[in-house]
C-alpha cells in the first residue's frame, strides 16, 4: 500500500510533467542548414575475358528547385543519407554495365554546399542549378584491372543563405520586426525585450503599381557578432546575398543589459557598420539606408539632431579607435521614422525602391561597358 506522503510526492511529479509537456515551446518550422551524408554509386565489375566494362556508379547531385525547404528535405529523408545507385557488372550478354542510377538531392534556392571544413563546393542562388557532391565509382576496365572502384562518400553542410532585396541590420529591439509588421503582412513576435526574433522572416512591400520588394528581418546583433557571440555567424551570412542593408536603430541609443555599455544611436550605427566590417569587407560596399526609429517618443527631437550632427562630423566623435571602422558605409540617406505610429514609413519605402533601382540601373551599365571592352 503507498503511504499518503509517497502518493502525494507521485502526483506532484505526474503535475509537473503534465504542465511541462502542455507548455512545451513549438518546434520552429525555420531551418537554415542541415548536414547529409552523401555516397556514389560503385562500380560495376568488368569482364576480363571479354573486355567488358562495368557500369559507373551514379553520382549525388544537389539541384535548387522552386517551393523547397530545408524542412521539407528533413522530413522526407529522416536519416539524411542520400547514396546513388550501383553500376551494373559486365556479362556475357550486356558486355557494356549498365551505369547506376543519379540521385537528386532537392534544395531551396540560396543554399551554399559546403564541407564540413568550410570549404564551398557550390552556391545555388537560381532554380536549376546544380552541383555534384558525391561522384560515382569508375566501373571496372582495364585501367582499374577490372575492379569496379567505389563511388564518393563524405558528409557536406546545406547552408541556407536567405535571397532578400532588403536585409534588415540592428541590435535587438530596434524595432526591426515592428517595421516588418508596418509594410508586409507577415506577424513577428513583438515585444518590448530583445531577442524576439529568433529566426529569419521574410516580408514583401507591395507598391500601388503591384511592385514587390522581399525583406528579411533577421536576429538581433548583439557587439563581437563577427566573432559569432549572440546570434553571431547565424545572421551575418543571410544578409551576404542582400542587394540593399536596411540599418535600423533606436535614436534613443540602445543598451542590451546593465553590465554592457550604452550606446547612442550614432554610436550604434558605427558599430554595427565596424561588425559587418569584420566579418567580411565585402558587405560594407553594399548600398546602405539608416532609419532612425521610435521618433515619436519623448525626447526623441533632440536625440534626432544630436544624430545627425554626429553624422555631419569627420572625426567620429566619442568612438574608441578600435571600433573606428576602416570601410565606413556611406548611407544613402538617413530616415527617421517611427514604426509603431508609421511615420516616415512611406517615406522610407519609396527610398528602398529607388536605390535598389538606381543600383540596378548602374550594374547594367557597368555590364555594357564591360562587354565593351571584351569586344575591343
Amino acid at each position: 500500500m503507498y503511504s499518503t506522503k509517497m502518493l502525494f510526492e507521485k502526483c506532484k511529479v505526474t503535475c509537473f510533467l503534465v504542465c511541462k509537456r502542455a507548455y512545451r515551446k513549438p518546434a520552429s518550422n525555420f531551418l537554415d542548414q542541415l548536414r547529409v551524408y552523401v555516397r556514389g554509386g560503385g562500380g560495376g565489375q568488368g569482364q576480363p575475358k571479354f573486355g567488358g566494362k562495368g557500369g559507373d556508379g551514379g553520382c549525388v547531385y544537389v539541384e535548387a528547385v522552386p517551393n523547397m525547404t530545408l524542412q521539407n528535405l528533413k522530413r522526407s529523408n529522416i536519416k539524411k543519407r542520400f547514396i546513388a545507385g550501383n553500376g551494373e557488372n559486365s556479362t556475357k550478354r550486356m558486355l557494356q554495365g549498365q551505369p547506376g542510377t543519379d540521385l537528386t538531392v532537392r534544395v531551396p534556392r540560396g543554399v551554399c554546399v559546403t564541407t564540413d571544413s568550410g570549404e564551398v563546393i557550390g552556391d545555388l542562388d537560381v532554380d536549376g542549378e546544380k552541383v555534384v557532391v558525391a561522384n560515382g565509382g569508375r566501373g571496372g576496365c582495364m585501367a582499374t584491372k577490372w575492379n569496379g572502384k567505389k563511388g564518393e562518400v563524405r558528409s557536406v553542410k546545406l547552408v541556407l543563405k536567405l535571397i532578400a532585396d532588403v536585409g534588415l541590420v540592428g541590435f535587438p529591439n530596434a524595432g526591426k520586426s515592428t517595421f516588418l509588421k508596418a509594410v508586409s503582412r507577415t506577424d513577428p513576435k513583438i515585444a518590448e525585450y530583445p531577442f524576439t526574433t529568433l529566426r529569419p522572416q521574410l516580408g514583401v512591400v507591395h507598391y500601388e503599381d503591384l511592385r514587390q520588394i522581399s525583406v528579411a528581418d533577421l536576429p538581433g546583433l548583439i557587439e563581437g557578432a563577427h566573432m559569432n557571440r549572440g546570434m553571431g555567424h547565424e545572421f551575418l551570412r543571410h544578409i551576404e546575398r542582400t542587394k540593399l542593408l536596411l540599418f535600423m536603430v533606436d535614436v534613443h541609443g540602445f543598451q542590451l543589459k546593465e553590465s554592457w555599455p550604452f550606446r547612442t544611436a550614432y554610436e550604434t550605427a558605427v558599430l554595427l557598420n565596424k561588425e559587418l566590417e569584420l566579418y567580411k569587407p565585402e558587405l560594407t560596399g553594399k548600398p546602405a539606408i539608416l532609419a532612425l526609429n521610435k521618433i515619436d517618443k519623448d525626447g526623441a527631437e533632440d536625440r534626432l539632431q544630436e544624430t545627425l550632427q554626429s553624422f555631419n562630423t569627420d572625426n567620429y566623435p566619442g568612438i574608441p579607435d578600435d571600433l573606428i571602422p576602416e570601410l565606413p558605409i556611406k548611407f544613402r540617406d538617413i530616415v527617421p521614422i517611427s514604426a509603431a505610429q508609421g511615420t516616415g514609413i512611406q517615406r522610407l519605402n519609396d527610398r528602398i525602391r529607388e536605390v535598389l533601382d538606381d543600383e540596378l540601373e548602374r550594374q547594367r551599365v557597368e555590364m555594357s561597358s564591360n562587354k565593351g571592352i571584351m569586344k575591343s
